[in-house]
């Protein structure tokens, strides 16, 4: 009678899951504890996981319960500019100037203040949590330039540049 009425809790609680990894966890359980079908097969033929996946989530499972399918949060790893005066200080530098900077600009001078080195999709990423945008320039009409143009055009790698992202404000 209890497993009855787990296995009717745990279908309700099935359907209201909004996690799709989640789900696909609970679908598992369901069919190997409350159906009882063979955890591989299940695994292998109808959700295209593998063994040691089904075994690893049905363990977690039985020692935590519904809560042991979701995912553990993780913290990642800290950030080395210190949020204090380096970040400060080359932010204030970026928004003073009046002119663009590229990514391997902005990456040359988080070197040159701090000493610490970002992968360029990192830069990336921090410069925007700062509020700055990209800016792109615009699309000039290919047929206005003269091959010679053109193939300098191509040969040049894309570039950026950052600038602050300050709404301008309407006058009502």
């Amino acid at each position: 009678m209890t497993l009855v009425n787990n296995r009717t809790s745990f279908e309700r609680s099935y359907r209201i899951e909004k996690d799709a990894k989640v789900k696909e966890r609970m679908l598992l359980v369901l069919n190997v504890v409350y159906h009882g079908k063979i955890a591989a097969q299940v695994a292998e033929k109808e959700i295209h996981r593998s063994r040691s996946w089904a075994c690893r989530w049905l363990k977690r499972y039985d020692e935590e319960g519904i809560d042991g399918l979701k995912d553990i949060p993780k913290s990642g790893r800290p950030t080395e500019l210190s949020v204090d005066d380096m970040e400060y200080r080359i932010k204030t530098i970026l928004r003073e100037s009046n002119q663009g900077w590229t990514t391997k600009q902005i990456e040359e001078l988080i070197i040159k203040e701090s000493g610490t080195r970002y992968h360029h999709n990192h830069i990336y990423r921090i410069v925007r949590k700062w509020g700055f945008k990209q800016k792109v320039p615009g699309k000039v009409h290919v047929n206005t330039a003269s091959k010679e143009e053109k193939d300098e055009f191509k040969k040049r790698p894309a570039r950026f540049l950052w600038v602050p992202n300050i709404k301008k404000k309407t006058l009502t």
